[in-house]
């Protein structure tokens, strides 16, 4: 045999292997990396994700909460992890944020990554304690600006999203209020709740339950179009801020590397989750919304992002060490 006919054997074996491997995946667990404490979006949504999908692919998908600075700790992991389908990350819009937050991460959020598919997005919304004298948008900002020393804003840490959609609707708006940075929702709820502070630009799935129970007054949520879940709250254009839009997407990723048969069939059961209709109602009692994309569009979003974001942390002077 030449060397030519047994490096081309060589290849077709390879290329079976690798079909076999695929189409036999998954053959034991996998762990769906959730780089956040438990309780909080991130997770409630990961956990959903993770059922349906033990269900579909046959094995179980184990959520795997490592929480730290911000969601790298874990985000890190699965960047250094093998790429082999069972090692994948939940994660969100934070991926795309961190990249202009942090100045030295571990990992390159553009290289170490394979985009797999989204899953749902969720806006904030604006809500305060209701001692705070306000029931509109308008009224909290003149309320901001005669008492520019009483007002604090919780978020679950620096360079969160619920951070910096303060920070956006502090420079599109002009009103005041002091940033107090927590490690997680959890305890930021916590205080908003008892008034150590004042209001926070919360995932709207987390702020759900307190709204309902009329511990908590809504004034508007950051989405293009209200939710189904508050139909009787406006959006922040509605509101009178015209251009303000926050919306908060996750999704699944992999070690960059993934071989793409099996690439391939994670973003087709996870889109096809999503579109499922009782996932639909799951997703939206939580005041979620089924996102639905391909690699290539994952990623695509995943770069937008990252720019927009990167400007918003530029001129808030955000930053974590």
């Amino acid at each position: 045999m030449t060397k030519i006919s047994r490096l081309i054997t060589s290849l077709f074996i390879a290329l079976a292997a690798t079909a076999a491997c695929a189409e036999s995946y998954p053959t034991k667990p996998i762990r769906l990396i959730v780089p956040f404490p438990p309780g909080g979006t991130t997770d409630n949504l990961g956990r959903l994700l993770a059922s349906r999908l033990s269900e579909s692919l046959g094995q179980q998908v184990i959520v795997d909460n490592r929480a730290g600075a911000g969601g790298t700790l874990g985000t890190d992991f699965v960047a250094k992890s093998a790429a082999d389908g069972y090692t994948l990350l939940f994660g969100g819009i934070g991926l795309a944020i961190n990249a202009s937050l942090y100045k030295n991460l571990p990992y390159d959020s553009k290289k170490d990554f394979t985009p797999i598919a989204t899953f749902a997005t969720v806006p904030n919304v604006l809500v305060v304690n209701p001692t705070v004298p306000v029931k509109s948008v308008k009224e909290l900002i003149d309320y901001s600006k005669r008492h520019p020393t009483t007002l604090f804003m919780g978020s679950a840490g620096n360079g969160t999203t619920n951070h910096l959609s303060g920070e956006l609707f502090k420079s599109m708006t002009g009103a005041t209020f002091a940033h107090v940075p927590y490690k997680g929702s959890g305890p930021t709820m916590t205080d908003l709740l008892g008034n150590q502070i004042q209001l926070m630009f919360d995932n709207l799935p987390g702020s759900v339950q307190g709204i309902k129970a009329g511990k908590l007054r809504p004034l508007a949520v950051t989405s293009t179009t209200r939710s189904p879940v508050l139909p009787d709250v406006p959006t922040m254009i509605e509101a009178g801020v015209p251009g303000y839009t926050v919306n908060v997407w996750s999704g699944v990723l992999g070690p960059k590397d993934l071989p793409k048969e099996i690439l391939v069939k994670l973003s087709n059961e996870i889109s096809r989750i999503a579109r499922d209709k009782a996932m639909v109602e799951k997703l939206t009692l939580q005041g979620a919304t089924p996102l639905v994309s391909t690699p290539e569009e994952f990623t695509k979003r995943i770069q937008s992002d990252t720019e927009k974001w990167a400007k918003l942390v530029r001129s808030s002077g955000a930053t974590v060490d």
